[in-house]
């Protein structure tokens, strides 16, 4: 089950990159006398988050974010996250629970509905049996409408311990779906 999720979140990965790196646009001309300029703003949203990670002794995950947004254009923004989140083990080991603080740059591509977005960051653990900080890298997609966004990412993190058969690997791969409330500050 699990290498259909890891085959599944990098066949996932590879085509969010792709979707990304192929875009066109097309620019329409607008009389000067009917341009409106768009509302730049601060946008802060709050969010649960549960997630399927793709490496062993982890079964599953769940957290809550905070993400502030600012809008650059009706079209493009940039986000900071932070929150808490926790990797569950079962039996006698411990859940790795963490902190990550992320900053990212999201594109809405369709009717201002549909974005992708891509997010760079540290996930600091706060077990404590571990205590490294983890590069975290985490592409997604979403829809959003004024109050509600519902996005499916996935999440990387490149120091996370994991167990793959006898031998111990680090890096823990994760994909997660994010339900939030946002509203304009």
């Amino acid at each position: 089950m699990k290498t259909i999720i890891r085959n599944s979140a990098k066949l996932a990965v590879v085509a969010l990159c792709f979707l990304t790196s192929v875009t066109t646009t097309a620019q329409e001309t607008v009389p000067s006398t009917n341009a409106k300029n768009y509302d730049q703003g601060w946008r802060l949203g709050f969010g649960i988050n549960g997630g399927l990670p793709t490496e062993d002794p982890y079964d599953f995950n769940l957290g809550a974010d905070v993400r502030l947004q600012y809008d650059i254009t009706k079209r493009y923004s940039v986000t900071f996250t932070t929150g808490f989140s926790n990797f569950f083990v079962s039996g006698d080991d411990n859940d790795l629970g963490y902190i990550p603080a992320k900053a990212g740059f999201k594109a809405f591509v369709l009717k201002d509905k549909l974005y992708l977005l891509g997010e760079l960051g540290a996930a600091f653990a706060v077990t404590n049996d571990y205590d490294k900080t983890s590069f975290l890298f985490s592409p997604g997609i979403g829809y959003a409408t004024e109050y509600i966004d519902i996005s499916l990412r996935y999440e990387h993190y490149t120091d996370f311990p994991t167990v793959d058969g006898t031998s111990v690997d680090e890096g823990v791969g994760q994909v997660a779906l994010r339900f939030a409330y946002g509203f304009r500050l």
